[in-house]
């Protein structure tokens, strides 16, 4: 993704990582806080009246949705890698402040989930990166989290070797020990064209990212190379009258590839998912969007995608929320075609601004911005978008629709035109499933 030109002295990168750290400490100190004070004024220990996140305000549910968050700790660049997405290094980018910026603006929220639509964490998302970068911000929210990986998660570099989501899911279900207390690893192999391996912790099967399959990864095949494990993932959740569903688009690495075994199982689940699911309002979220404001689809996740979005438009759901774009976009109703449909069409939002390098919205004069190829696709179809800042979208799940918040928590230094702030809100309607009585 393109790089922030720097604009920040190395003084000023220290003082932000100390205000990062200063943050994740005070923010779960001041929860743990709330917490016993409300418990002590009743003087009951299991009280219901605790402030955010445990409190149930009765209002509608709020989910907080964004990705593309955490810089690259250190000033190494993996192999293959462009410079530029890490936390210090020669070009003194900030992108500490962004992410930081970013957490801030979720403390303030006060959600009652976090959806995470992809690259929590760059470059490739080992599990020490998580641990020092991405824990020392978003890690305040960890419990109240639930994740999408994206292609940083499952890549050694954007060649496309995978390292199997091993440090997400080490870091969102937990780590494995051996018997005599030590941590369970697992050495993972790269590309023959690429230099090294990844030793990595083993995670759990089952957790906070859904189920990582302990074998029948590329290691298994015959010649032996790749990971072992299988970092599927896919899992979903209600939320007040909303379905939520969380998939895996980073299918180029797994066995069979986008059109093997392993997508195919995960399609197969999202249709027994929705076929089961009788809420009135359903959103989806992965990483790679289908249709893409920065016109760059992802080939082969972004087109393998409207596979997910054939399943749910079938089924009546509502939304899409994607990353890997560094912006923020608003799409009208749409079929999986990219057609306009006010009656039945999802709307897709883009939320990749959780703090890494920002990307140019493009509306004119594209090729690649849908899978039809269509050249004013974006110009047609986009209804609000910005490349210029960072932030949080707000989004308030109503019995029968959803308000949409985005509010920019922090402009781009490298882009100093335009206006200070941005903000793009708005509410629509749930069509309801196929079949209920709805609109339908």
């Amino acid at each position: 993704m393109r790089s922030v030109r720097g604009r920040f002295r190395a003084a000023v990168l220290m003082g932000a990582a100390a205000s990062v750290l200063a943050f994740a400490a005070g923010a779960m100190a001041q929860n743990q806080n709330s917490q016993n004070q409300n418990s002590n004024r009743n003087g009951d220990p299991h009280s219901n009246d605790n402030t955010w996140p445990y409190a149930k305000t009765g209002r509608s549910p709020v989910l907080a949705v964004v990705g593309d968050v955490a810089c690259q700790p250190g000033e190494t660049e993996p192999s293959g890698e462009k410079k530029g997405e890490n936390c210090v290094g020669d070009t003194a980018q900030n992108l500490v402040l962004s992410q930081a910026a970013t957490a801030q603006q979720i403390e303030n929220m006060k959600p009652d989930i976090i959806a995470l639509v992809g690259d929590e964490q760059y470059q490739v998302g080992q599990y020490s990166d998580f641990e020092n970068s991405y824990e020392l911000s978003y890690g305040a929210f960890k419990f109240i989290t639930r994740p999408a990986p994206g292609n940083h998660e499952f890549y050694t570099e954007h060649g496309a070797i995978g390292v199997a989501g091993y440090g997400y899911f080490s870091y969102f279900n937990g780590v494995q020990h051996n018997a005599d207390g030590t941590v369970m690893t697992a050495t993972i192999a790269n590309n023959p064209d690429t230099a090294g391996t990844f030793t990595q912790p083993v995670p759990y099967s089952d957790g906070q990212a859904g189920h990582f399959e302990q074998s029948g990864g590329l290691g298994n095949t015959v010649p032996a190379g790749g990971p072992v494990g299988v970092g599927n993932g896919w899992y979903s959740y209600n939320l007040g009258a909303w379905h939520l569903i969380s998939l895996n688009i980073e299918c180029e690495t797994q066995p069979g590839g986008c059109t093997g075994s392993w997508f195919a199982s995960e399609l197969q689940w999202l249709k027994d998912d929705l076929a089961a699911n009788h809420s009135v309002c359903t959103a989806a979220y992965w990483h790679q969007p289908t249709f893409s404001a920065a016109n760059s689809i992802a080939v082969p996740e972004g087109t393998t995608a409207q596979a997910f979005w054939q399943v749910l438009y079938e089924n009546g759901a509502d939304l899409v929320l994607n990353g890997h774009d560094h912006l923020y976009a608003r799409y009208r109703p749409l079929d999986p075609s990219g057609n306009s449909d006010p009656r039945k069409g999802i709307r897709e939002f883009i939320v990749g601004t959780g703090g890494e390098t920002l990307d140019a919205v493009v509306t004119t004069n594209t090729t690649t911005a849908d899978p039809s190829g269509n050249p004013n696709f974006n110009a047609e179809n986009i209804e609000a978008a910005t490349g210029q800042f960072w932030g949080v979208m707000r989004l308030t799940l109503n019995e029968n629709g959803y308000a949409w918040d985005f509010e920019s928590a922090l402009k781009d230094p490298a882009q100093p035109t335009g206006p200070p702030t941005y903000s793009d809100k708005g509410v629509s309607s749930c069509h309801g499933r196929p079949g209920w009585g709805g609109k339908n």
